[in-house]
């Protein structure tokens, strides 16, 4: 049985400076980018707001989605998020 994956999207503020990243723990993984645990260009650049995710069953459609993400422009990227959260509000407290 395959695990869940998700796909998501981090933002420093609304309108603001994108991450698209891929994970099989999405709370552990959000927590990591919100307290700075690693050492990358989200903690370098405060991107901690989850403002878009979605979740996979298989880990190869998560990858090639994520990969899909990253290759969009950023118009692209903002309109995925507005579809289903206009007020770009960290969701990550929805998780839990």
């Amino acid at each position: 049985m395959d695990k869940s994956s998700y796909v998501y999207i981090l933002a420093s503020r609304p309108y603001g400076t994108l991450y698209v990243g891929m994970t099989s723990d999405l709370v552990r993984r959000i927590w990591e980018h919100q307290n700075g645990v690693v050492e990358d260009f989200t903690k370098e650049y405060t991107i901690k707001r989850l403002v878009w995710f979605e979740p996979h069953t298989d880990i190869m459609a998560a990858i090639t989605r994520e990969k899909q993400l990253k290759h969009w422009n950023r118009d692209w990227k903002i309109n995925l998020i507005q579809s289903t959260n206009p007020t770009w509000l960290d969701l990550y407290p929805t998780l839990s």
